[in-house]
């Protein structure tokens, strides 16, 4: 039995991480590893885009994007029901989860003003950053602290694993509360042009009403809610 598609980076990730491959036992989509099964994918796939006048070469498996920063995937699958064809995901180069920290001071919650290339916007968001391979969490989540909000005597408070897209996207980002004792300059360098001390309260209301629309600052927030180590959702302390 073969590594799957014809591919030796898509070989050498799956054999370098062999646990975003595994097919544990009721998986509703099954990655294929036989090259006969494999074909028969890529054939599928192939057929149903030349049917909507697309690409066909969109129906070929393995690698299909890779930089320092990420893998794009196209795995040979069976779906539910028995169906050949592929599924496209993201893996994070590195392999290690990222952190997404919920800086305190005094109380106040302390939030960055962050330009995103992406969205093309200004977001009001807590301070996140790259895992490291060897780095653990705690020591990455220090340092983006240190880097984006000038903290450096921290105590951090694990929260937990987040996964931020589960459609699409292999990554984990480890959550962490951080009491921080003091803050310096924001990193102008990281687009960051301002720090926020917000009111756990009204924090809660900005999540609310849609002014703080960042996932990760959603979820860090919540989960630091419900456990009882921030203030009330609502309008008032």
């Amino acid at each position: 039995m073969s590594e799957g598609p014809d591919d030796p980076r898509y070989r050498e990730l799956r054999a370098r991480l062999p646990e975003l491959f595994v097919n544990p036992p009721g998986a509703a989509v099954e990655i294929l590893a036989d090259p006969v099964e494999v074909a028969a994918a890529e054939r599928a796939k192939s057929t149903a885009l030349r049917a909507r006048g697309l690409p066909v070469e969109w129906g070929r498996t393995g690698v299909v994007y890779q930089d320092e920063w990420l893998t794009l995937l196209r795995d040979p699958v069976r779906f539910p029901g028995g169906g050949l064809g592929t599924y496209i995901r993201s893996v994070s180069m590195g392999g290690a989860p990222g952190v997404v920290l919920l800086p305190v001071l005094d109380g106040a919650v302390v939030l960055v003003e962050h330009f995103r290339h992406a969205t093309r916007r200004w977001h009001l968001e807590a301070p996140r950053g790259f895992g490291e391979p060897g780095v653990p969490a705690e020591e990455q989540a220090a340092r983006e602290l240190r880097e984006e909000i000038g903290a450096d005597d921290v105590r951090l408070v694990d929260l937990g694993v987040l996964n931020p897209d589960t459609g699409a996207s292999t990554d984990e980002v480890r959550l962490f509360l951080a009491e921080v004792r003091a803050i310096g300059e924001p990193e102008a360098r990281e687009g960051i042009r301002a720090v926020r001390l917000c009111r756990p309260a009204e924090v809660g209301a900005l999540i609310r009403d849609g002014v703080i629309n960042d996932s990760f600052t959603i979820a860090v927030w919540t989960r630091a809610f419900l456990r009882g180590l921030v203030g009330g959702a609502g309008t008032g302390d």
